[in-house]
């Protein structure tokens, strides 16, 4: 029999980028396609997405991407990899019409692929045959995965909790997890990000409950922001506006987007027309208003983020407005939400986040629904995902807590390979599986060494000197000028570039008594007296640039 094999190329140690390789033979189905946001030192970069070189490499063998949501850190990277990878996609129908919007975005819609998959339908693809079940989560159409390969089933969650009363009606599918366990399962992929936390995640009509109170008691205009492709957080913030007599109007490309992808495809509903443009929105009272918008995340150019400094085009904050942050800050944007919290809170507006009432709920499973999920479905082996390394190493707890032996927990890192067989599982090898970065129009084309002169640029500045020299005689003509940017205000430090000009010049002779100027022993020798100099003088080490010019005689 081929080997299988399964290697995480995202989603371990770290919340975002998730993505999965399953290999059997010379046939790889992936499993999402999602980015990350950038950390704080990633100074410039709009986003991060996954290493795909294994696929790359491998391409001839990769049958179809299986999505099992349309949140950003699971199809995010999908433009930026059918760039270079034309492979058919497989998602649910809400999570295709959004993925296919993204694509028209990027010129990609009409050579993209897509297969549309429900859940309990099996779909064949290659060697695989793909059997979605339904989950719960904070978005709409989402599906775990139960993948059959010739070595045995193997069972991804995707996203998940078990909501006992969410807003579509559409309980997780308990009986075809039961089924799967009855068949047996090879191994278990199951999302580790609340696998800190004890207990039962609270169900998403917790949400529309506050909203209630919130709508209820409020006698001014109401702004709500969610992530957009939250459609059961949408429809709650619609359901309790009918029931207040208010309008709601739709703010930012990414929220209208969703809205009109969800309402085209019976996912959304809007009684009694609800929603409206923005300029209806503006002309009724206060107490008859809601503004739903983007930026839950407190993105620099996301419309609430403009709208907390006062520079949206069409919305400003009034007098009495209350404002509802009803996400939570993913890691590394803590700080953004904290300074569009504190700016909404300058203009005059109150804001309801996460810390005062109950705006939010999480669309994970806490510990006793991962319990849940691993008696259900009782794997051979197991494989923490989705998770930084601390919520990977405790859900292992809880799998060996229920029996689960621990040479059969697959803990492991982003690139590792792991091959199984039917009695056992082990780590054979490494595959690329880094950071690409995204800035721009560039894709992986700023590295360590890029990020490290911005982080020096930024931290230190740059003086730049210029020389100007007649390579014929092999001398100095004109300087050493020096410019300095983001180091020191040269008027205010003139004594200090006076001596560094000094040390230019000590330079220059010892190069004159060792045989003559020559451009790169120049260059190295201004850069290290420079900088030994300046670093004694400030304690600061800036970017030195020396450009040495040429003048004929």
């Amino acid at each position: 029999m081929k080997p299988l094999q399964v290697v995480a190329l995202g989603g371990l140690g770290e919340i975002g980028k998730n993505m999965m390789a399953v290999r059997y033979g010379e046939e790889i189905l992936v499993v999402d396609a999602g980015l990350a946001f950038p950390e704080e030192e990633m100074l410039g970069i709009d986003l991060v997405i996954p290493d795909t070189s294994y696929l790359m490499d491998n391409r001839h063998m990769v049958k179809a991407i299986v999505l099992t949501h349309g949140h950003e850190d699971h199809v995010g990277a999908l433009p930026y990899i059918l760039r270079d990878l034309n492979v058919p996609i497989c998602g649910t129908r809400l999570t295709l019409g959004m993925v296919k919007r993204k694509l028209a975005e990027f010129g990609l819609d009409t050579r993209a692929k897509t297969t549309e998959i429900w859940p309990r339908q099996v779909v064949k693809i290659g060697c695989f045959k793909v059997e979605p079940f339904r989950v719960n989560h904070s978005a709409g159409d989402c599906v775990g995965l139960g993948i059959h390969t010739p070595m045995g089933l193997l069972v991804h969650t995707g996203d998940f909790k078990f909501d006992q009363t969410p807003v579509d009606g559409e309980v997780s599918d308990y009986h075809k997890l039961a089924e799967f366990g009855d068949q047996g399962v090879l191994l278990l992929f199951s999302d580790s990000t609340n696998a800190d936390r004890p207990g039962f995640t609270s169900s998403e009509r917790v949400v529309g409950e506050t909203f209630d109170e919130i709508f209820g008691a409020s006698k001014g205009r109401i702004l709500v922001t969610s992530f957009a492709s939250n459609v059961p957080r949408i429809q709650q913030v619609i359901n309790s506006a009918v029931a207040h007599r208010r309008k709601v109007a739709v703010v930012g490309r990414s929220m209208e987007n969703v809205v009109e992808v969800a309402l085209e495809l019976g996912y959304l509903k809007d009684p009694r027309g609800i929603l409206v443009p923005l300029e209806e929105v503006n002309g009724l009272a206060p107490d008859r208003s809601v503004i739903l918008t983007t930026g839950s995340q407190g993105e620099p150019m996301s419309a609430l983020a403009r709208i907390a400094v006062g520079e949206h085009k069409r919305v400003e904050i009034l007098p009495g407005d209350r404002v509802i942050l009803a996400s939570t800050p993913v890691p590394g944007n803590e700080k953004l939400v904290t300074r569009t919290i504190d700016n909404l809170f300058r203009q005059g507006a109150e804001v309801i986040y996460e810390h005062d009432t109950r705006v939010h709920v999480s669309g994970h499973a806490s510990q006793e629904e991962l319990k849940l999920m691993l008696n259900l479905v009782r794997p051979k082996f197991f494989m923490p995902v989705h998770g930084e390394y601390r919520h990977l190493v405790k859900h292992t707890q809880i799998a060996g807590a229920l029996g689960v032996q621990r040479e059969n927990i697959l803990l492991g890192e982003n690139g590792w390979l792991f091959r199984l067989s039917s009695n056992r599982a082990q780590c054979t090898g490494t595959v690329s599986a880094g950071k690409v970065l995204v800035d721009g129009l560039g894709v992986g084309d700023v590295g360590n060494i890029v990020l490290k002169d911005r982080k020096t640029l930024a931290q230190e500045g740059i003086l730049i000197v210029g020389v100007a020299m007649n390579m014929k005689e092999k001398a100095i003509v004109a300087g050493p000028d020096i410019i300095s940017r983001g180091f020191v205000y040269v008027r205010e430090s003139e004594e200090l570039m006076e001596e560094a000009k000094t040390k230019i010049l000590a330079v220059v002779s010892e190069c004159e008594r060792n045989g003559g100027l020559e451009w790169n022993p120049l260059k190295a020798g201004i850069k290290e007296a420079l900088g030994r100099f300046l670093f004694e003088k400030t304690g600061r080490r800036p970017m030195i640039l020396p450009i040495v010019m040429e003048v004929k005689a």
